[in-house]
């Protein structure tokens, strides 16, 4: 991670675990654990545990995100929630295009791109997912599926704009596994983004982009994945369930 150039983002992402009552807990032990830190610290709540969330987190170090958004501002959408009602709400980030919701809900790269503007619009910041198959790693199109992925995301968003936004590297065959790539194949990916937002955006804007990883981040691996250059942070499934794991990580980030 390169501190000078952009921030360090530890965002924990919940999924469908923990009420709101979970939530003031959790948050109201961390705090004390946060402060003095520098890395930024996110937690993508459900949206149940939104309010409760941002009473807690409020005055502290932890931002509160969600972990999905609809790209129209209001229509007939039953059971969506657009991004200006997230902001309303208090949230500052949401995480876009996770692979569970590509291959449980039929998330596209246009919807991805679609949610993205529509989170910038309402002055979110977007923590867009991309990632690879076990199929495409073994045949060896990683790196052709990153780069579509990044690309297809960030379509028509402005140099300006796209400053607001995280990516985060997470290989569907990690998310919830157990297995994680090694920090060397962490960092070749990211490097990967890296360069292609460097193709897209200049060198300036590309250097200041924090780019993630997530797949089965613990506080074992966190180190070493930390340690690499283009590795900004995580985005931290089932460990940040767990408050000591989670303290644990971010201390890793902190170094």
């Amino acid at each position: 991670m390169n501190r000078r150039y952009r921030k360090t983002v530890i965002a924990g992402n919940w999924k469908m675990n923990k009420n709101a009552a979970d939530a003031k807990s959790f948050i109201s032990e961390l705090k004390s654990s946060v402060r003095g830190k520098w890395c930024e610290v996110v937690l993508c709540v459900p949206f149940t545990a939104i309010p409760a969330a941002v009473k807690t987190a409020k005055g502290s170090r932890i931002d509160i995100g969600a972990q999905n958004c609809h790209f129209a501002p209001e229509g007939a959408y039953t059971g969506e929630i657009s991004c200006a009602m997230l902001a309303e709400a208090g949230v500052k980030y949401v995480v876009i295009g996770h692979s569970e919701r590509r291959r449980d809900f039929g998330e596209s790269d246009r919807t991805v791109n679609l949610k993205a503007h529509a989170a910038l619009d309402a002055g979110l910041r977007p923590i867009i997912c991309v990632g690879e198959s076990a199929e495409m790693r073994e045949t060896g199109i990683t790196l052709d599926v990153i780069r579509a992925q990044v690309k297809s995301a960030l379509k028509d968003i402005t140099a300006d704009r796209v400053r607001r936004t995280v990516i985060a590297y997470e290989p569907i065959w990690a998310i919830g596994t157990g297995d994680t790539a090694t920090a060397e194949q962490a960092d070749e990916v990211n490097r990967a983004i890296r360069e292609c937002l460097r193709q897209l955006y200049g060198a300036r804007v590309a250097r200041s982009i924090s780019i993630l990883y997530g797949g089965s981040v613990t506080p074992k691996n966190a180190y070493e994945l930390f340690a690499m250059p283009d590795i900004d942070g995580g985005l931290v499934g089932g460990a940040s369930l767990d408050r000591a794991a989670f303290e644990e990580i971010i201390n890793a980030a902190d170094q």
